[in-house]
């Protein structure tokens, strides 16, 4: 499967924004748990939030679970983050993931998008 990120862009401290990742075209993330990361210049790429295939469990990074929450419609092939009170701090390339298994590690995803920009000025 090869997810597709969209959705990203600049915004101001305070907006919220909703990423999508979606398989491209003849793929689909149905059965597949998705994970988001994001990486800021310089930094390790960080967990945010992961789900299962059918939606029915969800992981958090501590830090972010109170402003960002992740979701799913299969029957649209697209998993979603919804992310709130932005920040400068949350500037990064975000990238959904996807493997069997929903976990925070990243060398546990094997199939990667290849990003979306998040800008945040203030």
């Amino acid at each position: 499967v090869q997810p597709e990120e969209s959705g990203g862009g600049l915004v101001q401290a305070g907006a919220s924004l909703r990423l999508s990742c979606a398989a491209a075209s003849g793929d689909t993330l149905e059965d597949y748990a998705v994970g988001w990361f994001r990486q800021a210049p310089g930094k390790e790429r960080e967990f945010i939030a992961a789900i299962t295939w059918s939606g029915g469990s969800t992981y958090y990074s501590d830090s972010l679970k109170d402003r960002f929450t992740i979701s799913r419609d299969n029957a649209k092939n697209e998993v979603y983050l919804q992310m709130g009170s932005l920040n400068p701090e949350d500037t990064a390339v975000y990238y959904c993931a996807a493997d069997r298994i929903a976990t925070m590690n990243p060398r546990d995803y094997e199939y990667w998008g290849q990003g979306t920009q998040v800008t945040v000025s203030s």
